[in-house]
């Protein structure tokens, strides 16, 4: 795991911890050499992957751990339990709501991915409840989140269309507890390619039973995709989302990962499902898919993505609050691709724009001209 770069007892420790399969013999062992648990919660915290820190201490009797410091995780394991619980029953509820509208829908990330992983509703970290409906029903969803108490902190709908409509997706927000729902209808953005379409799930949807209730989920196979790109999308800046894809490989070694690389690779983002493999391969020790093995090994660009992503999680440094910019465009398998993206959000105006220049909804338009040459100048302010 070293590949040359000194790695923190912390930050391994949280991958032993983070493994599918927890190393208990490497964990005890760095415990008795001595950790900082203060910076061992921090760097838990940043990578969202609390949930097994506190599965694998308890497995190990807190041996070595400070009172304050257990503490403050039970704490965490108190407040996200509740968390869980409440999301939980907001899918329970918007699952029932969009039903009756007969509007289809799938559940991903959040609660169910936390069930379908990890084994229970706390299992894993997240902090809001995540589904996909068709484009055509949009509006329908949003009248739904609406009659449940949900608003929208983006604007009112016609600013999200103007402004918004091109990340294929929209938040909406409870005032009254702070619940959050992401209503997508698509999986990224409209300027780079993504594993999996959304138009290959509907009739591939299997049920998860969710607080008493069966809600449409992901297979398998697209849930491998979702997570490559997903992944990939965030520049794979997190150690959960690494987590995450360790336990598809290996929950589902048996999954045809040759055709899975196929289907990426045919929507243009192939390497998603490549650096997925290898970053898990590289932090977790879980071996990528024998299928695929030598396409990872014959890639150079996916080793060196590995190498440097990875590399920089070794230090022990926390995730960056914000992934860096067009760091999207590592979806893209060709540099064509890359460059169309790029051209794409240059001249796709975003909500940015409007804040820098207010403008009246008869002169919107004028954003897809001024927008280049705002990016130019600060960019050209950044430099100075």
């Amino acid at each position: 795991m070293n590949a040359g770069v000194e790695v923190t007892p912390e930050f391994q420790f949280l991958c032993l911890a983070a493994r599918p399969q927890p190393d208990w013999t490497r964990l005890r062992e760095l415990l008795r050499k001595g950790i900082d648990h203060r910076a061992l919660i921090r760097l838990a915290a940043g990578h969202g992957v609390r949930p097994s820190l506190l599965d694998c201490l308890g497995e190990l009797s807190w041996e070595t751990v400070p009172g304050d410091a257990k503490a403050d995780l039970e704490h965490f394991r108190q407040s996200h339990l509740l968390k869980s619980l409440t999301l939980a029953g907001e899918l329970h509820r918007l699952a029932a709501s969009l039903s009756d509208r007969s509007i289809p829908f799938v559940a991903f990330k959040g609660p169910t991915l936390a069930l379908a992983l990890y084994g229970g509703l706390a299992g894993r970290e997240y902090n809001d409840v995540d589904v996909i409906v068709p484009q055509q029903r949009i509006d329908d969803a949003e009248d739904v989140l609406g009659s449940m108490g949900y608003a929208s902190p983006q604007g009112d709908r016609t600013f999200r269309r103007a402004f918004l409509a091109s990340q294929r997706q929209y938040a909406f927000v409870r005032a009254d507890d702070g619940a959050a729902i992401d209503l997508h209808w698509g999986f990224c953005g409209t300027h780079v390619p993504f594993p999996v379409a959304p138009d290959e799930i509907w009739d591939d949807a299997p049920l998860l039973p969710v607080g008493g209730r069966d809600v449409p989920v992901l297979s398998a196979p697209n849930l491998a995709l979702l997570l490559a790109g997903h992944g990939t999308k965030e520049n794979w800046a997190m150690l959960k989302w690494v987590g995450d894809f360790a336990r598809v490989i290996d929950r589902h070694r048996a999954l045809d990962w040759g055709t899975l690389h196929a289907r990426a690779q045919a929507r243009g983002c192939g390497d998603a499902v490549l650096l997925g493999c290898a970053m898990a391969e590289a932090l977790l020790d879980v071996a990528a898919p024998q299928a695929i093995a030598s396409r990872i090994s014959g890639s150079a660009r996916v080793r060196k993505r590995t190498a440097a992503m990875a590399g920089t999680m070794r230090r022990g440094l926390p995730p960056p609050a914000q992934v860096e910019h067009f760091a999207d465009l590592l979806l893209c398998d060709r540099p064509i691709d890359r460059v169309r993206g790029a051209l794409k959000l240059v001249f796709t105006p975003t909500a940015g724009d409007y804040e820098a220049m207010r403008l009246p909804p008869a002169l919107w338009s004028a954003y897809y001209a001024s927008r280049p040459c705002r990016l130019v100048f600060r960019t050209a302010a950044r430099r100075a």
